[in-house]
């Protein structure tokens, strides 16, 4: 699957308010054509995962392209992400911080 996540600079940011959100680009979006789940750092994936089925307003084709974006993103922030698809989340814990 194709992705078009990329790390923003200045990646791990933490706390994102209205104002930061509006300067990152589309591509630091799991759903970019949305602007929804901003992956900044490690945290903001580990939520967007557990937020992933609450998103509204999208296709299965923006959540497969979510989804690998998360992947993706997950891998350069180190973490461990169980599922292989997104039908998978909400059956069990999403992430496991490797660092730990």
């Amino acid at each position: 699957m194709r992705t078009t996540w990329k790390a923003p600079k200045g990646a791990g940011h933490g706390t994102l308010d209205a104002e930061d959100r509006k300067e990152l680009p589309d591509s630091a979006y799991a759903f970019p054509e949305q602007r929804k789940e901003p992956l900044t750092d490690g945290k903001h994936v580990r939520t967007a995962l557990a937020r992933f089925d609450q998103v509204q307003g999208v296709t299965d084709a923006d959540r497969d392209l979510a989804f690998a974006n998360i992947r993706k993103a997950a891998a350069h922030f180190d973490v461990e992400v169980a599922e292989t698809d997104w039908r998978q989340l909400g059956r069990r814990p999403h992430t496991r911080n490797s660092a730990h």
